[in-house]
């Protein structure tokens, strides 16, 4: 298990913070929070675990961002009140006695919606029905409903949810940055993509207007939150459909990539089922070494299936500066202690996330 480049558990930079290591926790659903949205001490417990483990950075589940159409689930934990932030603030303060850094994921979930309390209705860039079925483990079942197209008054809303979220999660709730979540088949993927966005006003059309909307919120959120790091997530592949590839391949990702530099994100955090494998078809390179060639200079994070040395390696050899590690994470909460004293990894026990992937209690005594 051991990496071949040790800088891997020497500190880093991003922007003016400074990370213990290259090692993150990735975001991931843990439907945990109460039906309103307020962060539980199970979830105090869970993140800590990963600080005291040795982690440089926890990001974290997406966190919903306005009470209109953002929430995804039920019990997923938002940020649009001041009850919401003040449980957060109880999170990162034990995070940051364990000397580590989190960052607060923005997520709406726009047509993937499967529960939201706000609304009885999913709003999307077009009225199309999302491929693939609800998610059980997050309380879904079958198809995904047709959504509203949203119009413009629901797109500047959306924009406005995710700077004020930004701005509680700073200020309100004392997290060090933001990722705001733009991969997965969420919203601003949605938008992104285009299956699901038919429009054929500024927000539609061409690659670089799909990308727009991701751009304009990174613009209001750097507003609202000022110097502090600023990271977006990015993925081809879908909750709702793994497979998903950009329709022109290396060229989309030269804009993609080459646009959220131009927008001045802190970091950039791709994310691919493996993704250490080749992006396209028509190439030999990763969809990160592709980040790393368009997006020059800017912080670059990896996620999926990256736990074992070898993947590990050849993302960072693509560029790669923090591995942000998942499923591996949830078995080894430890994993960076693990990794600088050379014991063994445990095995994911894929049992943790059912029938409902909410944090249990054996979980905690790990």
């Amino acid at each position: 298990m051991n990496h071949s480049t040790p800088s891997i558990l020497t500190p880093f930079d991003i922007k003016n913070l400074t990370l213990r290591n290259r090692l993150a926790v990735a975001p991931m659903t843990r439907v945990s929070a109460t039906q309103t949205g307020v962060a539980t001490d199970a979830m105090v417990r869970y993140y800590e675990r990963f600080a005291k483990g040795g982690f440089g950075m926890v990001i974290t589940e997406g966190i919903y961002t306005d009470q209109r159409f953002s929430q995804g689930y039920p019990f997923q934990p938002g940020m649009t009140d001041a009850e919401q932030a003040q449980a957060w603030r109880t999170v990162t303060d034990r995070i940051h006695v364990q000397e580590a850094a989190v960052f607060a994921q923005l997520m709406h979930a726009g047509a993937l919606s499967q529960g939201n309390r706000f609304t009885q209705h999913t709003a999307a860039p077009s009225a199309v029905r999302p491929k693939g079925e609800q998610m059980r483990f997050y309380f879904g079942e079958g198809q995904y409903p047709v959504p509203v197209a949203m119009t413009d008054e629901d797109i500047a809303d959306a924009i406005a949810g995710f700077a004020q979220a930004a701005k509680r999660a700073m200020l309100d709730a004392g997290f060090d940055g933001v990722e705001i979540h733009g991969a997965n088949g969420y919203l601003l993927d949605q938008f992104l993509t285009d299956f699901s966005n038919q429009r054929n006003d500024r927000w539609g059309g061409s690659t670089q207007q799909r990308v727009g909307l991701i751009l304009e919120v990174i613009k209001a959120v750097r507003e609202a939150v000022g110097s502090v790091p600023v990271g977006v997530r990015i993925s081809q592949g879908k909750v709702n459909d793994f497979g998903h590839k950009w329709a022109n391949g290396e060229h989309d990702a030269e804009i993609i990539f080459g646009s959220l530099k131009d927008a001045g994100v802190d970091y950039i955090h791709v994310t691919e089922f493996e993704a250490w494998k080749p992006a396209f078809a028509s190439t030999t390179q990763s969809l990160a070494a592709l980040a790393r060639r368009h997006a020059p200079g800017v912080v670059l994070l990896a996620n999926g299936g990256l736990h074992e040395a070898e993947h590990a390696n050849a993302v960072l050899n693509d560029g790669v500066d923090i591995l942000a590690i998942g499923k591996a994470a949830l078995a080894n909460p430890d994993y960076p202690n693990r990794l600088a004293e050379g014991r063994a990894l445990s095995g994911f026990d894929a049992s943790i996330l059912g029938p409902i992937a909410n944090i249990k209690e054996s979980e905690l005594a790990m």
